[in-house]
């Protein structure tokens, strides 16, 4: 089965708040909204928003064994790991294994995030 489809929508749109769910660990910190599955593969593409003030510094970087893109859609995000903002705009193709974050934000940020997690790096 493809990844899910749908007709033109605006997540971002207050109307569309009671889409978002907390992120389990990041209750209070961010949030997501799944616009895209395929449930056979795994692959998926959503929206991750963090909290004006969010932190996740307590739970250190983190890197994963697919690849994945991000994008940052609205504010800022600064990732500890390359010790950059990540400012709206700014794009990155991750390869298997990059230890990205932790992140913290000031005025909050809404990351765009297309995974691959059925394209595990062979070792």
């Amino acid at each position: 089965m493809p990844k899910t489809t749908v007709t033109y929508w605006n997540p971002l749109s207050n109307k569309n708040n009671n889409k978002w769910i907390p992120i389990k660990g990041l209750e209070g910190i961010a949030e997501e909204l799944t616009l895209s599955i395929d449930e056979n593969t795994g692959e998926y593409t959503r929206l991750t928003r963090f909290f004006p003030g969010a932190d996740t510094s307590a739970f250190g970087g983190k890197s994963h064994e697919y690849p994945e893109e991000v994008f940052i859609v609205s504010g800022r995000l600064y990732d500890q790991a390359f010790e950059k903002w990540l400012e709206i705009g700014h794009y990155a193709s991750r390869p298997p294994g990059e230890l990205h974050g932790p992140f913290k934000t000031d005025i909050g940020c809404v990351v765009l995030e297309v995974s691959f997690p059925n394209k595990v790096a062979e070792g």
